[in-house]
């Protein structure tokens, strides 16, 4: 029963697309139950760093899976292993930019109820999507994946 669920929420939506949905539900949120605000300028300001950080592993990650011309969708299967860049000290340099720009919007906004949304996306890809990605590029790539995996974390 558990693993429809999955199934179903994995052919439902990718990465991107939850990403978009917690971005704009933690938006949206933040006017409609601006619960509790505990961060304040000047310190709120650190959240437009942290945005530019996971735009720029974000594009950067991107970059590197176009250039070696391999999919970005977890659901088709890769061509190339791509290990160079930001995939040097994670496996995962999209999500985590996703991640971050969540961490630096709730920063930004510096209500709690916005700081909800990046945990809930990192438990939504460990659950849903990492694993069957991971369980693929095995396959895959077999003992390269497996050393690679060995050496690089999944996040940082």
């Amino acid at each position: 029963m558990a693993e429809n669920k999955r199934q179903k929420a994995r052919s439902m939506a990718d990465g991107q697309s939850y990403f978009i949905i917690l971005l704009i539900l933690s938006i949206w949120l933040n006017f409609v139950f601006p619960i509790r605000t505990v961060l304040y300028a000047p310190f709120t300001y650190f959240g437009i760093i942290i945005i530019g950080f996971g735009i720029v592993i974000g594009l950067w990650s991107r970059s590197l899976f176009l250039k070696s011309k391999t999919t970005l969708s977890p659901y088709e299967s890769p061509t190339s292993l791509v290990t160079s860049g930001p995939f040097h000290i994670s496996r995962n340099p999209m999500y985590l930019g996703m991640a971050a720009i969540l961490l630096g919007i709730a920063i930004f906004l510096g209500t709690l109820v916005t700081f909800t949304f990046p945990a809930l996306f990192i438990i939504i890809i460990e659950t849903l999507l990492i694993p069957e990605e991971e369980r693929k590029l095995e396959k895959i790539f077999g003992e390269q994946y497996k050393e690679y995996k060995n050496k690089v974390r999944q996040w940082i």
